[in-house]
């Protein structure tokens, strides 16, 4: 399950694949996968994850944004959900503490949120010079409005 579009996240699919064929699970052998994309309509993502549960899916792996995490939380306390996010799983309600998630859940946070404005003053002590400097975000994603 994922907030984005399947044309961005080819590579991410695949890889995804790969990890499992590594394990010994092929996708149409020996493992069905349900995909569930939300197309950058993040007020999707709880009827995508409510979909997911009512089929009584083993596992969800929920990606490609914060609130895909979030909205599989919230459909579930007894499925296995391994989330991806950028954010901080402990603010989002996602888990307990890194180190022990609790519950059903387990994942991993790049911490991107918490990252960016350490990054932009990165970027603003190597070129002291520059004048002005544009990010482009969806205004629908949470993070964006801060």
């Amino acid at each position: 399950m994922s907030g984005r579009a399947p044309a961005d996240s080819g590579h991410m699919v695949a890889a995804f694949q790969q990890g499992l064929a590594d394990a010994g699970f092929v996708e149409g052998k020996n493992i069905a996968i349900e995909y569930r994309w939300a197309l950058g309509q993040y007020d999707r993502l709880p009827e995508l994850a409510a979909d997911l549960v009512e089929r009584h899916v083993a596992l969800i792996a929920a990606v490609g944004r914060d609130l895909s995490g979030i909205a599989a939380r919230r459909a579930t306390s007894t499925i296995p959900l391994v989330f991806g996010m950028g954010g901080d799983p402990i603010k989002a309600g996602l888990v307990d503490s890194l180190s022990r998630p609790g519950g059903n859940v387990t994942g991993f946070t790049l911490l991107t949120n918490e990252l960016e404005p350490k990054r932009l003053g990165l970027v603003r002590d190597l070129l002291p010079n520059l004048g002005v400097v544009a990010v482009l975000v969806n205004p629908s994603f949470p993070a964006a409005v801060g």
